[in-house]
């Protein structure tokens, strides 16, 4: 299974602001939104709490893959892409529900998968 390369693993930490979250709906019309909720999972997954998503979660139900862009309080931009799974129970739902704000209802988690890594335009993985 891919995981981060520890220099986007470092950066996570470093993270300023929110993330672009974007899927894709069955005819490819991309869809982005802004995500604050989210969460490192593990090495091989990154999190984004379901708390209003409309589109994208029709999309990820649809089978859409997805990719997850942050930039880092160096202005240093990192990308990653992969599968999305769609949790409403278990481990990665759990996790969700402990680290989402009590204020947000916490629909699900949207796991990504890594799968492909960019720093900037450079391909790490």
């Amino acid at each position: 299974m891919a995981k981060l390369p520890e220099s986007v693993s470092s950066a996570w930490g470093k993270m300023d602001g929110p993330v672009i979250f974007t899927t894709v709906n069955s005819d490819g019309e991309p869809n982005s939104i802004y995500a604050t909720c989210i969460s490192k999972y593990s090495e091989e997954y990154l999190v984004v709490a379901d708390n209003y998503f409309s589109k994208t979660k029709e999309n990820i139900q649809s089978g859409s893959r997805g990719s997850l862009l942050f930039i880092t309080d160096e202005n240093k931009a990192y990308q990653v892409k992969g599968t999305i799974e769609y949790h409403t129970e278990g481990l990665i739902f759990d996790d969700m529900k402990k680290w989402n704000p009590g204020k947000h209802p916490g629909h699900a988690a949207a796991a990504l998968k890594v799968e492909e890594v960019y720093a900037g335009s450079e391909k790490l993985l």
